[in-house]
């Protein structure tokens, strides 16, 4: 096969390859635009060859581009870029439905030193289309973040539930621990939920347990951990928060509970809530020790005939 024949396939294969590929000079001069750079950008070889990248494309990130082609000349070594470093580098459509969520076409690029007599004269840039791998992983992390949230989350009332909460407590005793400054911890349950349960069924018993979830919820701050402990039991992790105002909270979590009846199915079911608080102070030596304490205020609560809010002294 004459060099004429070996010359006009390469030629054929860089026009036909499904990948752009386009050639700078140290002057950030396109050398060379192949059909897969014309398709997708709407500008011809013509247009492009012999110009400033720039020219035509001054939506680029010049300074990312030229230092990552200063490497290239000056190292002689291939570069690479990922599109989960720089999602694209032309701002190219895609083929991809819009549900996916990426504007524009994900691409890795390659970089590589095309040398003469040992010295890089140009810069070889490979443009890869790689938005649908992009939008399989990003579908993939969001629902393990789905799954993870799931598990932190208690089926029933959709609340954090105690592994989640207790991990937050843990991370936020420490902090304090290091910085000092104020932490409570409050634990309410409903009061003879048992009867509830008795007297309505479990149908109606799940819907008290969810409905007093939304209102607690409602009452808490964006920086408290609302968690269920189980059963009928509640906590609340209250960050900087002294031991006075944590029991300010639980009398608007015990009015948010009890000043309403639950509606269930056409009845109306009273309930009621004790709640105990106690807050870290020096001598605590961990987290167990608070949520104890907490317990022993939420029994001393009950056994002052319920429906109260005590705090751990």
């Amino acid at each position: 096969m004459n060099d004429t024949v070996t010359v006009s396939l390469s030629d054929l294969v860089v026009e036909r390859v499904g990948f752009g590929i386009f050639v700078l000079d140290r002057d950030m001069k396109v050398l060379m635009w192949n059909r897969f750079m014309q398709d997708h950008s709407g500008l011809s070889a013509e247009k492009v060859v012999g110009k400033s990248i720039f020219a035509n494309f001054p939506e680029l990130p010049r300074v990312w581009l030229t230092r990552k082609l200063e490497s290239v000349f000056q190292l002689g070594s291939f570069a690479f870029s990922s599109w989960e470093q720089r999602p694209y580098l032309f701002k190219f459509d895609h083929d991809r439905p819009i549900t996916g969520g990426v504007d524009f076409m994900q691409q890795d690029c390659t970089f590589m030193p095309l040398t003469r007599d040992r010295e890089v004269v140009a810069v070889c840039v490979t443009i890869s289309d790689v938005t649908h791998v992009s939008i399989v992983q990003r579908e993939r992390e969001e629902a393990v973040a789905k799954l993870q949230e799931y598990a932190d989350r208690d089926g029933l009332t959709g609340i954090a539930n105690r592994r989640y909460f207790e991990g937050r407590l843990r991370d936020e005793y420490t902090r304090w621990q290091r910085y000092g400054g104020d932490m409570s911890v409050l634990l309410f349950d409903l009061d003879h939920f048992k009867k509830i349960n008795d007297q309505f069924g479990h149908v109606v018993g799940d819907t008290v347990l969810r409905e007093m979830a939304q209102r607690v919820a409602q009452v808490v701050r964006i920086q408290d951990t609302f968690g269920r402990f189980g059963g009928e039991e509640f906590a609340l992790l209250l960050p900087c928060t002294p031991l006075e105002d944590a029991m300010q909270v639980a009398e608007k979590i015990r009015h948010a509970i009890g000043d309403v009846p639950v509606e269930v199915q056409g009845v109306c079911v009273p309930v009621t809530a004790s709640v105990g608080g106690a807050s870290a102070r020096v001598g605590v030596p961990n987290y167990d020790v608070l949520i104890n304490e907490a317990d022993a205020a939420l029994y001393s609560a009950k056994r002052q005939g319920r429906n109260r809010s005590v705090a751990y002294i």
